[in-house]
């Protein structure tokens, strides 16, 4: 039988594979034709009280699907060697979603160091939720 990882060795190793970008980069990523992911959930995006501009809104439970092309529900037409960065609160989830994309075929997927909660502590722009 083998070891249970710990939730700490899976992020290390989702991790391992990713060149994670700072809230810095990604802006400047996505200024330049980057794609930005914000998979907060609508409510945390509430509890947050604001959304990331420019990024394209696709909830966790659903972005492997949404953004997979090979998949019929899929919707997003995001090349698969397009720069897709991921951010969720703070920057866990989306690291291993990044991972996870890496694996579909999304050769330069990462994600947002430290998540929109950097992102809105590095002071860039950001929009209210409605």
């Amino acid at each position: 039988m083998s070891r249970r990882k710990t939730v700490d060795e899976l992020l290390a190793e989702a991790r391992s594979g990713l060149e994670r970008v700072t809230p810095e980069q990604a802006l400047e990523a996505l200024d330049d034709g980057g794609v930005l992911v914000d998979v907060r959930s609508e409510d945390e995006q509430a509890r947050q009280g604001f959304l990331v501009p420019g990024a394209l809104h696709i909830p966790l439970s659903v972005v492997l699907w949404r953004l997979d092309p090979d998949e019929p529900a899929g919707g997003a037409p995001v090349p698969l060697d397009a720069r897709v960065m991921l951010i969720c609160r703070q920057g866990y989830a989306s690291s291993l979603a990044a991972a996870q994309l890496r694996e579909l075929g999304f050769t330069n997927a990462t994600d947002v160091i430290g998540g929109t909660e950097a992102w809105i502590a590095a002071g860039l722009p950001v929009e209210p939720t409605v």
